[in-house]
């Protein structure tokens, strides 16, 4: 029962060190952005890749923090109350990443991307 907790205390420091990262790719998205939109010339396109390139680094972020909230479940005792935790974070998350795509991409991620008429005209 000892090794058990300790695996278990291992796999939860693995579950924070993710979810650090997760926060560093957030973070260091950002202020890679905003770096580069203080230093590239403005132009009328410049505050669109600035958000493209923030919400990016957001769904990337989310994307990890959820992989480490699976991790830290596992580490701990499964109850019903800890897996509906998880799902409920699962589902903020999820929903936060899907708007942050529809933000991005201007559709849903389920959605099929039609192609512009340039696509057309280099494919025929």
């Amino acid at each position: 029962m000892q090794d058990f907790a300790n695996v278990s205390g291992w796999i939860h420091l693995v579950g924070i060190v993710i979810e650090v990262f997760g926060v560093l790719v957030i973070v260091a998205g950002i202020a890679w952005s905003t770096a580069s939109a203080v230093f590239s010339a403005a132009d009328v396109r410049s505050y669109e890749r600035y958000r493209i390139r923030i919400g990016r680094s957001l769904l990337l972020g989310l994307e990890v923090l959820v992989a480490a909230d699976i991790i830290k479940t596992i580490a701990i005792e499964l109850t019903f109350t800890s897996l509906g935790l998880l799902a409920g974070l699962i589902l903020v998350r999820t929903f936060l990443s899907w708007t942050l795509s529809l933000e991005i991409e201007g559709r849903w991620p389920w959605s099929r991307r039609t192609p512009s008429p340039q696509q057309n005209e280099t494919e025929g």
